[in-house]
């Protein structure tokens, strides 16, 4: 997989990851939901680029 790819998947996984973990913390007021979230999107993230 070249360069290009694996920074496209990045911005593509950023977005949901700032988006998405403030409309989780505004509906659960909690940061450990958003914690896990976030982790969640890292690992399938990690895992896309590594293939």
């Amino acid at each position: 997989m070249d360069i290009s790819r694996r920074l496209g998947i990045l911005v593509f996984c950023a977005v949901p990851a700032i988006i998405g973990g403030g409309i989780i913390m505004a509906v659960s007021g909690n940061m450990t939901y958003m914690w896990i979230y976030e982790a969640l999107l890292y690992f399938s993230a990690g895992a896309l680029i590594s293939r």
